[in-house]
């Protein structure tokens, strides 16, 4: 089961915080307000900062030319969004902030399939991947806010993951010969995009886990103490492990444009000589 039909409300504390009664769909096993009334879900909100870090390392890292000018990417805005709205939403647990954070979500997966969706591609077609991208997004963004169902919400993710895959695969093992990068990099790509993969489902797993042997975790965790107990917030875990996925199969991305790039200046320096 998602978290689409499984809601775990009434904790002791649930009507005691500062963002009080929660109103969101969604509400998870970690306890509300167990241990400060300023934030709903402590663990689920502070693993948050795994998005924002990963995404300021990528920004401030090579090619950032100082606090104001940033290295950045749509890649690498969106997983900074991500974080920031999780945070807020996990703080508060109110709706409006969950659409935002089911929608970073979408976002996030809109800037990874645009990413390989912009290689081997002329710019035209870039231009046109992009507008179709955002169009669709938005578009689906505004029915799932009406609609207020997270199934819906699930059901898209997992569409933009699978269009990830399969555009990987094409661009992996489908792509014309003449087209395709050297063997050496698609075997540490294909690699590499693995464990990224693998990553996140071992998220999910724990996060389904989390799901359904609440109570036993709930026990668990009171019968172990804190701070231990915070390792078996499993939902935390999910943006612990998700996050650093998807920056591993960020870099595998900019990778690819890199080599891209590099190989149009090689054709163009011997056309030139």
């Amino acid at each position: 089961m998602g978290h689409h039909n499984r809601h775990f409300a009434g904790d002791p504390h649930s009507l005691t915080g500062a963002w009080s009664p929660p109103t969101s769909a969604a509400n998870f096993c970690e306890e509300d307000y167990a241990l400060t009334r300023y934030i709903a879900e402590f663990i689920n909100t502070l693993t948050n900062f795994t998005y924002v870090f990963l995404a300021l390392k990528y920004m401030y890292g090579p090619g950032s030319r100082g606090l104001l000018k940033p290295n950045y990417d749509f890649m690498s805005v969106s997983l900074l969004i991500l974080g920031i709205c999780s945070f807020l939403y996990h703080a508060s647990l109110r709706q409006y902030l969950q659409f935002a954070d089911d929608l970073s979500m979408l976002l996030l997966g809109s800037s990874m399939l645009h990413g390989l969706l912009s290689v081997r591609q002329t710019p035209a077609r870039i231009r046109r991947n992009a507008v179709l991208l955002a169009i669709v997004t938005a578009g689906f963004s505004a029915f799932y806010v009406r609609s207020g169902k997270i199934i819906y919400h699930v059901l898209a993710f997992a569409t933009q993951m699978a269009a990830i895959g399969l555009r990987s695969l094409y661009l992996f093992y489908w792509l014309d010969p003449s087209q395709k990068f050297p063997q050496d990099k698609i075997r540490d790509w294909k690699v590499r995009q693995w464990q990224s993969i693998l990553i996140a489902l071992f998220g999910y797993l724990i996060w389904n886990i989390d799901l359904e042997f609440c109570a036993e975790l709930r026990t668990l965790r009171a019968q172990i103490g804190l701070p231990w107990a915070w390792l078996l917030e499993l939902h935390g875990w999910w943006h612990v492990l998700t996050a650093i996925g998807a920056d591993r199969f960020m870099k595998i991305v900019r990778e690819m444009d890199a080599e891209e790039r590099l190989g149009k200046g090689k054709a163009v320096a011997k056309k030139a000589a």
